[in-house]
């Protein structure tokens, strides 16, 4: 009697059940409105919901105008750009696969914001392209060129874990399954938490306890303005990839401690803080942080980066290193990527009608495409 492949068994997260354990991470498009989705969205989340992904992450979605990394990012600061999103989710909905969950990533960019976009070259924006004052925990700029952000003094810190409250409470009309408050690559909340960006000498600032602070009450607030039909959760810098960075065993604490308040999952990511930080990437190379994490916490733990193909990904949950995987560019190269790996793991699944005739057993094509 064969057993189905861990991939593509179900998984609770808090209170809600992703059909199986396939993650589309959020993965930011740079083809925004003031904010708000356009065109381009509704194509691309059409295509990810029926991607045979158990849950889909929208992308990094700025709580305020500066909040955005650049002029181009999703934001869910307005009533246009819920209007934008409600739009786009109705199309994404109208053809997403049987229990498809879909959750958002809320997100500050502090003072990464104010930049080009990728294939413009991704610097801070000069003065010719209506750049923005940026905020941080502390007046340091992300590296050589880039904008001195303002330290936010405790009632900038106020009105920016209000924005996240109001932008949750918008992510919950729209009737979004999960929100994932951004704590890693470098943006704001990593921000905080670093002792390479921060060097505050108040409450926020100095020891681990203090650097915790700001995302401590940033989950609070998060956790106690949405329903707990809701299911909340993170993305953890398990390693700045830099001496005297944050440390896996830092964030061992932290995520224990947002667990606590309330965190339904940890996605464990690493990096972004610093440009000179040297990252060691490679095919698994942050799953070592989420297996220590799983471990330690015991908070049900997402698994990312460079995680290519289906036995890999099973590897990693057979081996109990993570209870989810999420892929980025996978998809982008291969948005049927969900359905590939149901068949080369042996899994039937179900798929729309319209393009099942393209199935491996039904398509004699299949045998002819890669010669």
């Amino acid at each position: 009697m064969s057993t189905t492949p861990k991939l593509f068994t179900p998984l609770s997260i808090g209170p809600v059940t992703a059909p199986n354990r396939i993650a589309v991470a959020p993965m930011c498009q740079y083809s925004a409105d003031d904010g708000s989705m356009t065109d381009w969205h509704l194509q691309h989340l059409m295509n990810l919901t029926m991607s045979g992904a158990g849950l889909v992450m929208i992308e990094a979605t700025g709580v305020e105008r500066r909040g955005r990394i650049s002029h181009g990012c999703v934001g869910l600061y307005s009533d246009a750009n819920e209007r934008a999103m409600a739009r786009v989710l109705a199309a994404a909905r109208a053809v997403q696969l049987p229990g498809t969950l879909i959750g958002i990533q809320l997100q500050h960019a502090g003072r990464k914001a104010s930049a080009q976009r990728p294939w413009e070259g991704g610097a801070a924006l000069k003065a010719e392209q209506d750049p923005w004052q940026t905020v941080s925990a502390s007046a340091k700029a992300f590296g050589p060129n880039w904008h001195t952000p303002e330290a936010l003094d405790d009632a900038g810190i106020a009105r920016t874990i209000e924005g996240f409250v109001q932008a949750a409470k918008r992510a919950v009309r729209l009737g979004l399954d999960v929100i994932e408050l951004h704590m890693t690559h470098g943006y704001l909340v990593h921000q905080f938490f670093s002792p390479l960006s921060n060097k505050r000498t108040d409450q926020y600032g100095g020891s681990l306890e203090n650097r915790m602070r700001f995302g401590l009450e940033l989950m609070d607030a998060v956790y106690a303005a949405v329903p707990k039909s809701t299911a909340v959760g993170v993305r953890i810098a398990a390693s700045d990839w830099m001496e005297g960075g944050v440390t896996v065993d830092e964030a061992v604490t932290f995520t224990a401690k947002l667990k606590e308040r309330g965190a339904a999952y940890a996605c464990v990511s690493s990096g972004g803080l610093d440009p000179a930080a040297q990252v060691k990437a490679g095919p698994n190379y942050q799953v070592g942080f989420a297996d220590e994490i799983k471990k330690k916490t015991g908070i049900t733990t997402r698994a990312v980066g460079m995680i290519v193909s289906p036995h890999q990904a099973e590897e990693i949950l057979e081996k109990g290193q993570a209870d989810q995987i999420a892929l980025a560019r996978a998809f982008l190269d291969d948005p049927r990527w969900g359905w590939h790996a149901a068949d080369a793991l042996g899994v039937d699944l179900k798929r729309p009608p319209q393009y099942d005739r393209a199935r491996k057993a039904l398509w004699p094509g299949e045998a002819l495409k890669h010669r």
